[in-house]
């Protein structure tokens, strides 16, 4: 069915000169028909101005909990139009099927989704996940409209080493003129190269958004990767890849610095040097302030030119990932947002394919509500299960050193430190005064494996919190002062298959994830109130962290340095091998 035209005038911001001006807009069968700019002789009575949709180029849509559909209606009031996202935490639970369930879910409603095919399911060999995604999969995907690149490839270590199995998948990609995303965590000098150029020094690896510095991600565009300059829950990087002191450093090298006027090296100074902003992973409580939105303006904050800001949240994902969206021109698809100013950036009216789909700040469409899928299997839990015993030929010892994961605040990356603790009858003891916990790794697939280690920096004081969400495989994770109250969370997910609990001597609480263990059938302001509802008890608990469960959710991730734990072990992943708990 044909889409009636739509015929109006409006201040729009041209992407290509760099300014904004009057047009007379046509819109027909979705698509920009007609941008003819008017005579400024004209009267006008219109002061807002037509951008096009933010277009986020990077994102877990399971970090938020929420599933697609229910995403879109979140950020759509906000300027969101489309997205770039990699659906590998539901592929780890279900495979090819939990993609499927992705794509159809979106589907319902008013917005552009676009998929990678996630290109490391499971993350690596020393886990346990819920499905797997082969060369096979990843070819009959890719061959799909809505499947657009080849998902980051977080197997970095496999691909430096050159193991078929990922560099399979990277050929298949190539061959089918698939853009190919990376992350590659802190890796630099050979090893970047190696992983960079796969491909006799042809560079297909194309982006990264794992940059926690300066330097870090100059390394890598001078090598020819596109930079996402991150900015989600856990992980925020903007400060540091925009510092006004690095960038005047890197200016202090041109050949043209004092034959510039100072107007020429304020506008240099405001160029971003990288490419996109991305959130990456973002909780719902964070999502219901802003999304691309803020960044663009946190952007401008730190000194960025609001063209270029909005160009990497545009223009620069539509190109790189061959969208016919990103401006407000001919032919280009007609998803674009009303703003009062480039400054503030208030979304007054969000338009989806031409058609009015959300204004001041609420949808204009029902959603259906999403159907409910699961892989949970997984026996009941019993205090022992998460105690650490020594070697019997050692149980005279009262004291042990350990190897113990250091969380870090707004870092994906953890420390690998060195901690003291009690034996008590051949047990290894939390010491809560330490700030020392028990940290585990509980699968949930039907092997019933458990990894138990040791972490510090949750400042838990009693109880435990416990969360399906775990990255990448989602196995259950629990952090706990004692080993009663870890089965005791853990068991609580386990009986509504799915979800974030906290568990004390005072209260038992839980935020139910029915789908994949992971996400919900709830709207964002009821996610919201619950999270938050948490947030507050594992304040009062102790724990002093910003997103506690976003940072729980990621010490299982065996891809981001340097201590991690999986259901199989504590892993080392600077060496890419397990290390005892003990240190001999």
């Amino acid at each position: 069915m044909r889409n009636k035209k739509v015929n109006f005038k409006a201040n729009i911001l041209d992407l290509h000169e760099n300014e904004i001006y009057p047009a007379h807009i046509i819109i027909e069968n979705k698509v920009f028909k007609e941008v003819i700019p008017i005579s400024t002789n004209e009267k006008l009575d219109f002061d807002e101005i037509i951008l096009p949709g933010f277009i986020d180029s990077h994102i877990h849509i399971e970090s938020s909990m929420l599933t697609p559909s229910i995403f879109a209606e979140a950020v759509l009031p906000l300027g969101t139009t489309s997205l770039i996202a990699d659906p590998h935490e539901i592929a780890n639970i279900l495979g090819v099927k939990g993609i499927e369930y992705m794509v159809e879910d979106g589907n319902t409603v008013p917005f552009d989704f676009y998929f990678t095919a996630p290109s490391s399911v499971p993350a690596t060999e020393f886990e346990s996940s819920g499905a797997i995604v082969n060369e096979k999969d990843i070819e009959s995907l890719l061959k799909k409209d809505e499947i657009i690149g080849l998902g980051e490839v977080m197997n970095f270590k496999g691909v430096i080493n050159r193991d078929p199995s990922i560099l399979n998948k990277l050929k298949i990609a190539k061959s089918l003129n698939k853009p190919i995303d990376g992350h590659a965590p802190k890796l630099t000098g050979i090893d970047l190269e190696k992983y960079l150029y796969w491909d006799d020094f042809d560079n297909v690896i194309s982006t990264d958004h794992e940059c926690s510095s300066f330097d870090e991600a100059i390394e890598k565009k001078n090598l020819g990767m596109k930079i996402m300059v991150r900015e989600g829950s856990s992980a925020k990087n903007m400060n540091d890849l925009f510092s006004l002191k690095e960038r005047l450093k890197i200016l202090s090298y041109q050949d043209f610095l004092g034959k510039i006027s100072a107007i020429d090296f304020e506008n240099v100074l405001s160029y971003p040097i990288f490419d996109f902003l991305v959130s990456d992973d973002i909780s719902p409580e964070d999502l219901i302030k802003g999304h691309i939105n803020s960044l663009v303006k946190k952007a401008i904050e730190l000194g960025i030119d609001e063209y270029e800001a909005i160009r990497m949240v545009t223009l620069n994902p539509a190109k790189h990932y061959n969208l016919n969206a990103g401006l407000i021109a001919k032919d280009k698809i007609a998803n674009f947002i009303l703003v009062d100013n480039l400054k503030d950036l208030n979304v007054k009216k969000t338009f989806v394919h031409g058609k009015l789909v959300a204004e001041n700040g609420k949808v204009l469409f029902k959603r259906k509500k999403s159907k409910i899928i699961n892989n949970f299997m997984l026996t009941e839990k019993r205090l022992e299960n998460f105690e650490i015993k020594i070697n019997k030929l050692e149980n005279d010892l009262n004291t042990k050193k350990i190897n113990l994961i250091e969380v870090l605040e707004g870092e994906l990356v953890t420390n690998r430190i060195e901690g003291t603790i009690k034996i008590e009858n051949g047990i290894a003891k939390e010491d809560v005064s330490k700030d020392i916990l028990k940290l585990s790794v509980v699968e949930r697939y039907g092997n019933n494996n458990i990894g138990n280690a040791f972490v510090k920096g949750f400042n838990l004081k009693e109880g435990a919190i416990a969360s399906s969400v775990a990255h990448d495989s989602h196995n259950i994770i629990v952090v706990g002062t004692n080993s009663y109250y870890m089965a005791k969370a853990v068991n609580l997910i386990r009986e509504n298959k799915g979800g974030l609990a906290i568990v004390s001597s005072k209260c038992m609480k839980i935020l139910k994830l029915p789908i994949g263990g992971i996400m919900t059938n709830e709207n964002i302001d009821v996610v919201v109130k619950e999270k938050l509802e948490l947030n507050k008890i594992a304040k009062s608990l102790g724990i002093n962290l910003k997103s506690p469960f976003m940072t729980l959710s990621f010490l299982a991730l065996l891809v981001i340095p340097s201590l991690k734990l999986s259901d199989k072990g504590l892993f080392d992943v600077d060496n890419f091998e397990f290390i005892d708990v003990f240190i001999e």
